[in-house]
């Protein structure tokens, strides 16, 4: 039976062609993702972007010009709907942190694997992307004291299971995850999530896991 959804639109970026190729034959081979474009400059891409509005971007780090980082900013903030997947081969706080602050919501290493780099583009095309602690909270932690903590903080705003359910994004758990341990039906956590979302202003998940540690709410260990 063929599946009704449209694929899932992907706009590779990388100033290698060799890699873009290589990305686009691991996608190729998949039958919910389609290739749609290709960009060798930041510049190029937040033009493609615009243009073509994809579902998921693939972001190299270091290119020329205005470079990755700053196209991903862009490209969340002209295209809303477009999630943004970084990808680098230097394993970096520092990359990994402005990437998230930039607006991107995965970050993978090149070495990624085929079915790794496959279930990235899935899971933020799905909206439902998170980083879990374990991966974000070193890097987060040692960028937060520079901060500013202009952004609302969950305690104030949230109702009391809104903030529970708030805590297990931050614990990185997923929707079923937090449902059960919550003992409540999975479209009631959705319900919470997309208010959760709302009232903070929040992208996605991992910027609600941003804000976790932002505040003092999540920490590492």
């Amino acid at each position: 039976m063929t599946d009704p959804r449209p694929p899932i639109r992907v706009l590779l970026v990388d100033d290698h062609a060799l890699v873009r190729t290589g990305n686009s034959l691991v996608l190729a081979a998949t039958d919910d993702i389609a290739v749609v474009g290709e960009a060798g400059t930041g510049e190029e891409a937040v033009a493609r972007a615009r243009t073509l509005r994809p579902d998921v971007v693939l972001m190299d780090v270091r290119m020329p010009g205005i470079g990755g980082i700053e196209a991903t900013r862009r490209i969340t903030g002209a295209v809303p709907g477009t999630r943004v997947v970084v990808l680098t081969t230097f394993d970096l706080d520092t990359y990994a942190f402005e990437s998230l602050r930039a607006g991107a919501s995965a970050f993978l290493l090149k070495s990624a694997t085929p079915a790794e780099l496959t279930d990235a583009i899935r899971t933020v095309a799905a909206g439902d992307a998170v980083l879990a602690p374990r991966v974000t909270g070193r890097l987060i932690e040692a960028h937060v004291a520079a901060l500013d903590h202009a952004d609302a903080d969950p305690r104030a705003l949230l109702s009391p299971r809104e903030y529970d359910v708030f805590l297990g994004i931050a614990r990185g758990l997923s929707n079923p995850e937090i449902a059960a341990e919550l003992t409540l039906a999975l479209p009631t956590i959705k319900t919470h999530v997309n208010r959760i979302l709302a009232k903070l202003g929040a992208r996605d998940r991992v910027h609600l896991v941003i804000l976790a540690y932002q505040h003092g709410i999540a920490r590492t260990g």
